[in-house]
């Protein structure tokens, strides 16, 4: 094959000569040797890129968990855009009430800004129904429709079919235990979620009827644990239950359940590897005209926590090279 291309070059070279002047014989033996100079330097390029094979170094599968806490959920907004804005990938979602609608709005788009766009746009009078006779009827004011209806306006999907992968977790009313929604309807499994006792009509779903998640797990890092996440980034709406202005039935609902979650989750921090904890304690549940400072509160919790969250990635990608 080299001396098929050592004939063609010199053919070529003799032919160019001829506008030259020069001698068939110089310019052969010029063209031999330059010849095997350019092949020398294509042998060696080739050997030099032809080196030891690179892996890329493995990624830890990081989770994001939402916690509940009602109005004070804006605040999960926050965290996503800042943990966008930092590139820190979002592999999967778990969330208990709010934060399984939060989670589930951005499981279905990945688009923080977005996100942001519908968390502003959206009322209280969008998720809470109250009737007037829901309370004599049925096992709670509020039938939950509404809510159900507005997910499915922005999640016209089942849960299979989302970008990221995600669940809600749900309490069994009948059997106090946590439930885990990971298939179907993404619209009932949020509904099922946020069902607040005493204030929601439970939720009959999957042949179970269930209440909000954070009856028995309001911060649910062990969900994304189970699940197979090997860095778990928790967020905790829940803390300072303090609140003297109870008045009404629903007051004193809201409130028993905010303590209650509050509980739990002191318990459910332990599981996660970086706990973030946005300043907005002091929002009511059902305060929807905060949703800005909520918001700012998430992301500058995150901005705080990020190099916890950095050095937790660092630390992990360690790990596996010296497991190699």
């Amino acid at each position: 094959m080299l001396n098929k291309i050592i004939i063609k070059f010199e053919q070529t070279i003799f032919a160019r000569s001829l506008l030259f002047n020069g001698t068939r014989e110089l310019f052969a033996k010029c063209g031999k040797r330059c010849l095997i100079c350019m092949v020398a330097v294509m042998l060696a390029s080739c050997a030099s890129t032809q080196g030891p094979h690179m892996t890329e170094s493995p990624k830890p599968r990081i989770a994001l968990v939402l916690g509940g806490g009602a109005a004070r959920g804006f605040a999960h907004v926050g965290v996503i855009r800042a943990l966008e804005q930092e590139k820190i990938p979002i592999d999967m979602i778990v969330g208990t009430s709010v934060g399984s609608l939060i989670g589930a709005i951005y499981a279905y788009d990945t688009n923080s800004f977005e996100l942001e766009w519908t968390a502003f746009s959206l009322e209280k009078d969008q998720v809470f129904d109250y009737g007037i006779f829901s309370a004599f009827t049925s096992m709670g004011p509020v039938k939950g429709d509404k809510l159900e209806e507005f997910v499915k306006s922005k999640v016209p999907v089942n849960i299979e079919d989302l970008k990221l992968p995600f669940a809600a977790v749900a309490t069994d009313l009948n059997r106090g235990t946590r439930v885990v929604l990971d298939h179907g309807s993404v619209a009932r499994a949020v509904h099922a979620s946020s069902a607040i006792p005493g204030v929601f009509d439970p939720v009959d779903h999957q042949g179970k009827l269930l209440v909000d998640g954070g009856v028995v797990e309001n911060l649910p890092a062990s969900v994304a644990r189970e699940r197979g996440a090997d860095i778990v980034i928790a967020v905790d709406i829940s803390e300072h239950v303090i609140n003297f202005n109870i008045t009404n039935l629903i007051d004193v609902m809201l409130q028993a359940v905010t303590i209650m979650s509050s509980e739990n989750a002191k318990y459910m921090r332990k599981n996660a590897d970086v706990l973030i904890s946005p300043a907005v304690g002091d929002v009511g549940m059902l305060d929807f005209s905060q949703k800005k400072r909520c918001m700012q509160a998430g992301i500058e919790a995150t901005q705080k926590a990020m190099p916890d969250i950095k050095k937790k990635i660092e630390a992990w990608e360690k790990k596996q090279l010296l497991q190699k």
